[in-house]
């Protein structure tokens, strides 16, 4: 209950629950000592639809002892546990302390089995059942919401399966990219290319790179103005995986295909990023979540060993 904004608000929801105990408590107890006077046939007067007679019984007395030993049990329970402001409970009981006592056992259940992936490579950590069984687990809640749960991606996020990676597909450089994240960055460019004609020059040249359709004067056009660009994706536009620049000559689209996407993008830039996993996964956990996502793109050569 560190929430509190100020003191007020915890003392307001102090007050407001002992009052609603004790009054549940006064309404037993005067419930208990009213006595409604009734005729001799035992009933309260109250006749409802010709024949329907209101009888006069008390509740049954395991009934009220319920509503009795609930009340206690709350009160036990404020005493206890948080509930009354910022009053913590006699327990020390929270959230927080829950959740890093069964993160720690579990850790510690897992630490045999970690062990023994830790001193595996991770070619050979993507041929153990076992360690992918755990990867693909590691994936599914923390990597699937924008890779896909199959982690062919989806625009702006990359496909994990076909061997194009903007800064290297070996288990260390995925190891790193899961760590530490990735911001990917292209600034925008129309300025530096020239004009708006230029603009679509260069985004023909582009198509050209790869052998999409493009229109082959345009692109001829565009190549000396692509200069601007082949300082991050070369002269040959094969991209730097040192700069995270993409290849532009595999026909692959990470942010959407055609003259008006490159267009907009050189137009525009585009700012990318990948958070960090180093603050919710261990280390032991990563090396086993990169030899999973390495294997993705390298099936054949797990199959083959």
């Amino acid at each position: 209950m560190s929430d509190f904004t100020s003191d007020f608000w915890s003392h307001f929801v102090t007050w407001i629950t002992i009052i609603g105990i004790v009054a549940c408590f006064l309404l037993l107890w005067t419930t208990a000592r009213k006595k409604v006077a009734a005729h001799s046939d035992n009933t309260t007067g109250h006749v409802w639809d010709e024949n329907l007679a209101e009888m006069n019984n008390p509740l049954p007395r395991w009934w009220v002892w319920l509503f009795v030993i609930t009340l206690i049990f709350g009160i036990g329970y404020l005493a206890a546990y948080p509930g009354l402001g910022k009053f913590g409970g006699k327990l020390g009981w929270s959230e927080q302390g829950q959740y890093e006592a069964e993160m720690a056992k579990a850790k510690a259940e897992l630490e045999p089995l970690y062990a023994r992936f830790r001193a595996m490579r991770a070619e050979d950590l993507a041929k153990d059942p076992q360690a992918m069984a755990i990867g693909d687990r590691l994936f599914m809640n923390n990597c699937a919401q924008c890779h896909g749960s199959d982690a062919r991606g989806s625009k702006s996020f990359p496909n994990l399966t076909d061997n194009d990676w903007l800064h290297g597909g070996t288990p260390a450089k995925i190891q790193e990219t899961i760590t530490n994240g990735r911001i990917g960055m292209m600034p925008p460019m129309a300025a530096a290319v020239g004009t708006v004609d230029d603009v679509r020059n260069v985004a023909h040249y582009v198509l050209s790179l790869s052998n999409s359709p493009h229109d082959s004067v345009r692109a001829a056009l565009g190549k000396p103005k692509f200069a601007a660009c082949a300082a991050c994706h070369g002269m040959d536009g094969k991209g730097n995986q040192d700069l995270g620049a993409p290849n532009l000559t595999d026909d692959i689209w990470l942010h959407g295909y055609g003259e008006d996407a490159i267009i907009a993008m050189i137009n525009n830039g585009k700012t990318n990023q990948m958070p960090e996993q180093k603050d919710k996964l261990t280390e032991d956990q990563i090396h086993v979540l990169a030899a999973y996502v390495w294997g993705l793109s390298n099936n054949s050569n797990v199959a083959a060993k």
